[in-house]
């Protein structure tokens, strides 16, 4: 953490179990301080003292198989809670959670408020509602959530409930 001159102030995290590859770092509105670990399949929610309040996902175990960084063709469905290679978080105004799974899974992944998972929306291809490598996610002060769509070079908006908007 820097504060406003770019003078260091704290490090979070560290030693933590779950560090692989961190990919993003979000702040919601109540300060708490998001990380998104790509190779650990794991987001993290820290509060202002630095503490874990919650994690999704998990790491893979030791004695497993290595992933491959590349998708399976069909690709593996995705698992309710667990994530193949995170990307990004973002909130709605009801404080629902948004998790773009996105390197091998091509989905989006909704929690509320609480943690609990409600529902996810996507799968692997070029098509509305499709992605491949979605990587980024924002919502609007209206609830329409915007996936950055990598590497279709899109964005797509949808509804907090995966309906398919419109694309550009």
């Amino acid at each position: 953490e820097f504060d406003a001159t770019g003078k260091f102030l704290r490090e979070i995290g560290k030693g933590l179990y779950g560090w692989a590859e961190g990919h993003s770092v979000r702040i919601d509105k109540y300060d708490n301080i998001w990380a998104i670990d790509k190779a650990s399949d794991m987001v993290f929610e820290f509060n202002q003292a630095a503490r874990i309040v919650k994690v999704f996902g998990r790491k893979p175990e030791a004695d497993s198989n290595p992933r491959a960084e590349t998708r399976a063709n069909p690709p593996l469905p995705a698992a309710e809670s667990s994530y193949r290679a995170p990307t990004d978080v973002a909130w709605d105004s009801k404080d629902n959670i948004y998790i773009t799974d996105g390197y091998i899974n091509s989905r989006v992944a909704k929690y509320d408020k609480n943690g609990t998972f409600v529902k996810s929306w996507g799968d692997f291809g070029s098509g509305p509602g499709q992605f491949n490598l979605p990587h980024a996610i924002v919502i609007d002060g209206y609830d329409n959530v915007y996936v950055g769509d990598r590497t279709n070079h899109r964005v797509q908006v949808f509804d907090t409930d995966g309906n398919f908007k419109r694309m550009f």
